[in-house]
């Protein structure tokens, strides 16, 4: 708590600087900004007083307050993409004024890799969305905010742990081996989608295709998701504003399991169940409804050459289950200071990120992964568990039975205890020097430090000692992670008649260190300890239980140089080049060139497209580029070798010496080479606009694992280039504006994308597979077997096994042999085993509606997958009646295939591979914007209410279909995971 009172304290202190800013008592002014064209308010509109310290912005509904102080004359209206205005006062005090358009669409700004650019300019494939249109409600991070907003970026979040993140992934699988997660950087900066508080983020764009993120070189073929944060652009008055809501939950579909009744009516019936005589709830007994609150407050003000923004967000979430939460704090401060007449520019930003959450699971040695506030295995347990049986026994104690994997799911989840604590601080600045018009130079320095640490501990009365005698039982571990960024660019832009041109060259240094400690132990006399006294166990003494740490370290340095010409407004170009050298690649090939190019023509613009006036602007684009993609194993490419197990040597105990990596001086970055063919169009005053791409993208030197001989090489298996993927799609955006009057307004958008991957090839002239194949994905106990085949000339992501066709008179399946004809489950073989279907959807589908009728406000946004299979693994393992020592599913005795009850052994065939096209009412939020036109301390103020995850139409049986689809075996839906969940919010929105 002192800690955090600490960073409290440092945070304010931009706040009371800027006090010094307040304005000296004048005569008030008020009014309204409105568009010429339509007469719809606009907010966000800054109005300032010429020749002084004095402004503010306009509220939603574009009103506006501020003091006039001595001398004051002229009011100045400044708003993006509308012209600028300035207006005499003449004694007024109130004062409505209209702004006129300028071609809003084509001069919107949109962040590129190091720097920006007009819209208009654009000829990538890029997509950019503000604040206005976010994702409202609880959202989890930065990418929530987007879902369903950017075509061809799939947003999911297939778990509802409060601790959990989003999953993204951006046209199609691009690797087998490497990291598939995109480049995420915070205002320049690289980070992660929970860097900053979403509710501190001004606008998220995306670089899509390889000609826009080549220029990040091997960090930019996943794509780049470029994150800038709410920061203050010249002069404003002091203004704070509050951000808050709550938040219930409940789970998305109870997955419906046989009940105490159940079981004394199927035992009546001549099931093999036993009757315990209870009968208990044993889901309801480890769930609870859960609240949870999220704050954000923030300051922004100052003067023309000195302004803060500042803002402190605290998270305090709680899960479904029982224990599970996230408490989050997070503040960040930013300053800019202009001098020497304003041509140098200093920023200096902080953030710092504190969260602490409740962990019933031991970590392990790994440390660097995202938090897991819950054991999974416990909500196995309560789903398996006998509902017939007790919690307690007679005595008061936890029952606990001798039967394979049949835990008492409460007396796991109370029993241990866990906690992780991360610290994260991040603080950068920059200095933007102008020694002569149109040349900008630019030194950005970060550092950032994160930190974790983490305890797990059971007691005496876990199961872990009922049953194993571990007789208490902790472990803890820390994790440490600095990465250090240096960046120089210079900027030379110029106008010359019709030319308009950018020059950009720069250099960019990274460095990242990681730690990592961890330990366990048993056998404790007290449970007092917990796992503060680690030395206190007997295990370890014994040489039974687990002690290890690591080092790591990486460096990345690049050069790097793009050029933008814009002739006219009708011919443009951008080319960019990266040469850049990492430590993960082997000793000859750890240097890499990435170029990239792409053109863009305006048709709108020539002489021959004058007559057509509803046609507003239509611009064809074209671009290649190369990207890469380094491997996530540091050491890859070197020979390595480990302390193994000891041996006794003449009454001396020797520790062995074991290779355990071959080396690899070829190594080198997966390298993705991309072409993307696009259009942009704006039609009638832009009340439809929207683009189109289409996309080619071939992944060259794919790291995979290959087989070698022993000898010469000292180990069997060797991390090597050789694989080939390709990827193909089309991306739909279409935006339209059905209405548009002073009191109704209704914006409406669609998107579409759709992609086709296929595995080219696994082998290359120097490595070569035994078979076109290998399996991905595993089932578990007690089935045991891969999900998926990943096959040369095939789609990655296929369910692999057996197609039943049938079951018999005895309830076993009936499979389809290899050679088409009816085969008996008893005689089945591996070679019958074929394609059951594809965890990649094949269609993503958005709809996202922005209405506005007076003071109210309604966004919904929907979206959905098709033409893809889940494979249901609740049905998979509890769908079956012969395992009567374990709950099972109602439709367990449903007759398969309409003839009778199964009476067979688990198995993987395609009954249980589903369909899983889904179409969900993802957010639906309703909002009203109270008259403060007669308040004079708040500017604006919004109460709204939202719901999260509402409702999923779909044909699929399991929680929820939208499940994993990142990695090798997409589709999976595992029979423990964290369930989604369904979430209202109520919140406010208040500016001062």
């Amino acid at each position: 708590m002192r800690s955090f009172n600490v960073k409290a304290t440092l945070l304010l202190i931009p706040w009371l600087l800027a006090s010094g800013f307040l304005m000296a008592q004048g005569i008030p002014v008020s009014g309204k900004v409105t568009d010429a064209k339509e007469g719809n308010p606009l907010p966000g509109v800054s109005v300032s007083v010429a020749g002084a310290n004095t402004g503010g912005i306009t509220d939603v509904n574009g009103q506006y307050k501020l003091t006039l102080p001595a001398g004051g004359k002229i009011l100045v209206f400044k708003f993006t993409g509308m012209k600028s205005l300035e207006m005499p006062v003449n004694g007024r005090a109130v004062i409505d004024v209209q702004l006129e358009s300028t071609e809003v669409g084509l001069n919107e700004v949109v962040v590129v890799g190091y720097g920006t650019q007009r819209k208009g300019d654009v000829t990538s494939a890029i997509a950019s969305v503000k604040s206005e249109n976010f994702v409202k409600g609880a959202v989890r991070d930065a990418a929530q905010l987007i879902q369903g907003k950017v075509a061809g970026l799939t947003v999911s979040t297939p778990s509802g742990n409060p601790t959990s993140n989003t999953q993204i992934q951006l046209r199609g699988i691009t690797t087998l081996k490497a990291g598939t997660s995109p480049l995420i950087l915070i205002d320049g900066i690289p980070g992660s989608l929970n860097t900053v508080a979403p509710e501190d983020i001004e606008s998220v764009d995306v670089l899509k295709d390889g000609s826009a993120a080549a220029i990040y070189g091997t960090r930019g073929t996943n794509g780049v998701i470029l994150i800038t944060t709410k920061k203050l652009h010249g002069e404003m008055k002091p203004t704070i504003q509050y951000d808050g809501y709550v938040s219930l939950q409940a789970i998305a579909r109870r997955p419906e399991f046989l009940t105490g009744d159940d079981y004394r009516r199927l035992i009546k019936e001549g099931i093999d169940f036993t009757d315990y005589g209870s009968s208990t709830d044993w889901l309801k007994e480890i769930t609870r409804s859960p609240v949870s609150h999220t704050h954000n407050l923030s300051f922004q003000g100052g003067s023309p050459t000195t302004n803060v923004t500042a803002s402190l967000n605290y998270r305090n979430w709680e899960g479904l289950f029982v224990n599970s939460n996230n408490k989050q704090i997070t503040g960040r401060a930013d300053v800019n200071h202009v001098m020497l007449d304003g041509k140098l520019k200093a920023n200096l930003n902080v953030i710092t990120r504190s969260r602490t959450y409740w962990s019933g699971v031991d970590a392990g040695e790994g440390g660097f992964i995202n938090g897991n506030s819950f054991n999974n295995y416990v909500y196995r347990q309560a789903m398996i568990r006998n509902p017939t049986d007790s919690v307690r026994n007679y005595k008061g104690d936890w029952l606990e039975r001798n039967i394979y994997f049949y835990d008492n799911p409460v007396a796991y989840l109370m029993e241990s205890y866990g906690q992780n604590d991360e610290r994260e601080t991040r603080l950068n600045g920059s200095l933007t020097l102008e020694p002569v018009k149109d040349l900008r130079m630019k030194l950005l320095v970060s550092g950032n430090k994160w930190s974790e640490t983490r305890g797990y501990a059971e007691t005496k009365k876990h199961v872990s000692t009922v049953k194993n005698n571990r007789n208490g039982y902790a472990s803890r571990g820390t994790s440490d992670m600095q990465d250090n960024l240096l960046e120089f660019t210079t900027e030379y832009t110029r106008s010359i008649r019709k030319h308009r041109f950018n020059l950009l060259g720069g250099y960019s240094y990274q460095d990242n260190t990681r730690e990592n400690f961890y330990m366990q132990n048993w056998d404790f006399p007290t449970d007092q300890y917990s796992y503060n006294n680690m030395e206190a166990g007997d295990a370890l003494k014994r040489g039974e239980a687990v002690m290890g740490s690591f080092k790591d370290k990486w460096k990345l340095i690049g050069f790097f140089g793009r050029l933008s010409y814009n002739w006219d407004d009708k011919y443009l170009l951008l080319a960019s080049v990266r040469h850049e050298g990492s430590t993960k690649f082997g000793s000859n090939s750890r240097w890499g060139t990435f170029p990239a190019v792409s053109l863009g023509w305006r048709v709108s613009k020539e002489t021959f497209m004058t007559g057509l006036t509803w046609l507003d602007d239509l611009k064809l684009r074209a671009g290649f580029g190369v990207t890469g993609t380094v491997p996530d194993d540091l050491y890859a490419s070197l020979r390595s070798f480990n302390y193994g197990n000891r041996f006794l040597i003449n009454g001396v105990w020797v520790q062995g010496l074991d290779a355990v990596r071959n080396p690899n001086a070829e190594l080198q970055w997966e390298k993705k080479e991309e072409f993307n063919v696009g259009v942009d169009f704006s039609l009638f005053g832009s009340r439809i606009s929207g683009s189109i791409d289409a996309y080619r993208r071939l992944t060259k030197d794919a790291i995979f694992d290959y087989q070698v001989p022993v000898p010469p090489y000292p180990t069997p298996e060797i991390v090597a280039n050789a694989a080939q993927i390709r990827n193909q799609g089309l991306e739909v955006l279409l935006n339209f504006v059905p209405v548009s009057t002073r009191n109704f307004q209704w914006n409406s958008g669609f998107n579409y994308s759709t992609n086709k991957n296929v595995l080219v090839s696994l082998s290359s002239n120097t490595f070569a597979t035994t078979n076109d194949y290998f399996d991905a994905g595993y089932t578990g106990e007690p089935i045991q077997e891969p999900t998926h085949r990943v096959q040369v000339g095939r789609p990655i992501g296929n369910f692999y096994g057996y197609k039943s066709i049938g079951i018999d008179d005895n309830g076993r399946w009936i499979i389809e042999g290899k050679d088409g004809k009816p085969v008996a489950s008893a005689d089945k073989s591996p070679d019958d085993k074929q394609i059951l279907g594809n965890g990649l959807p094949k269609h993503f589908l958005g709809w996202n509606n922005s209405v506005r009728y007076k003071r109210f406000d309604l966004n919904v946004t929907m979206r959905g997958a098709f033409g893809f299979q889940i494979l249901n693994f609740q049905r998979l393992f509890y769908e079956n009646p012969k395992v009567v020592q374990y709950n099972m599913l109602k439709t367990a005795f449903d007759n398969v295939y309409g003839k009778t009850r199964l009476n067979d052994d688990l198995a993987l065939v395609s009954y249980y591979v589903e369909n899983g096209d889904y179409w969900k009412v993802d957010n639906v939020t309703l909002g009203y914007n109270f008259n403060t036109k007669r308040t004079r301390y708040i500017q604006a103020a919004r109460i709204y209410v939202a719901a999260l995850n509402l409702a999923t139409i779909t044909g699929y049986k399991g929680i929820d279909p939208e499940v994993i689809r990142t990695g090798l075996a997409p589709g999976d839906d595992e029979r423990d995971k964290y369930p989604t969940t369904r979430t209202f919010t109520l919140g406010v929105n208040l500016t001062f």
